[in-house]
């Protein structure tokens, strides 16, 4: 009995480790056991790639939008520069023109007051008696002097600005000259300025004092070859460039 229980024992060892032996050939040979890990690795990047791909264009979708927003605000942020320089520019340009202005037209109610002088002396010159100034010397050296002074006055009010008008054969404008009588004349335009009883000054385009004067009537309504609808000269106020001339 006992010679047949270790053989039962070693046949049934044996059997085991053919079993054992074949076994591991069946998990060596098929490889199943090795591969496995590999095989989860590349299912898992093959699924990440798509998530990679549709992250790259919602980035790159989003940086195309900041980039137009960014494009937009630049494009109104130059707007408003463009805008505000110009603001700026019409800023400077009035400031420039009231204090040229400014400048002009403070000496207006001095040089109004002054006028009454002006006028005073031309009165004293047209006081003299025709050839007393031949005969006498001392009215002759006075009536000089009154000229001098006349003269120097005007040089100093065309300094500031003022000009004296000088309507005479220019046609009637109501805003530099103060009709006080008509004079019968077939011959000359209607309307044109005939004779100066008062001088008349402007500062600029500012009138100071209108030129009281005497227009013809009875003529034609349009000087012969003149356009009708040719805006006119300005009113009595000489042309400095065409009075040197």
């Amino acid at each position: 009995m006992t010679g047949e229980s270790e053989k039962h024992v070693n046949d049934h060892e044996s059997e085991s480790g053919a079993h054992s032996a074949g076994g591991g050939a069946y998990f060596k040979g098929s490889g199943v056991a090795g591969a496995a890990p590999g095989a989860a690795g590349a299912q898992a990047e093959t699924a990440e790639e798509p998530t990679g791909s549709w992250g790259g264009e919602e980035a790159a979708s989003a940086d195309r939008a900041r980039i137009a927003e960014l494009e937009a605000e630049n494009a109104d942020v130059k707007d408003r520069l463009i805008r505000l320089a110009a603001d700026m520019e019409n800023l400077r340009r009035r400031t420039e023109r009231e204090v040229k202005d400014a400048r002009q037209f403070a000496v207006s109610n001095f040089a109004r007051d002054m006028l009454a002088v002006s006028d005073n002396l031309a009165r004293a010159l047209q006081a003299i008696p025709e050839g007393a100034r031949d005969t006498d010397p001392g009215l002759q050296s006075l009536a000089e002097g009154v000229e001098m002074t006349a003269r120097s006055m005007q040089s100093t009010m065309e300094r500031h600005g003022v000009k004296k008008l000088e309507p005479e054969g220019q046609r009637f404008d109501p805003n530099f000259h103060q009709a006080m009588f008509e004079v019968p004349n077939a011959e000359l335009p209607n309307n044109t300025v005939v004779q100066v009883v008062q001088d008349g000054y402007a500062i600029g385009e500012r009138v100071l004092r209108p030129a009281m004067v005497g227009v013809s009537k009875g003529g034609p309504k349009v000087a012969v070859g003149a356009d009708a609808n040719a805006a006119p000269a300005k009113p009595g106020v000489p042309d400095d460039s065409t009075k040197d001339a």
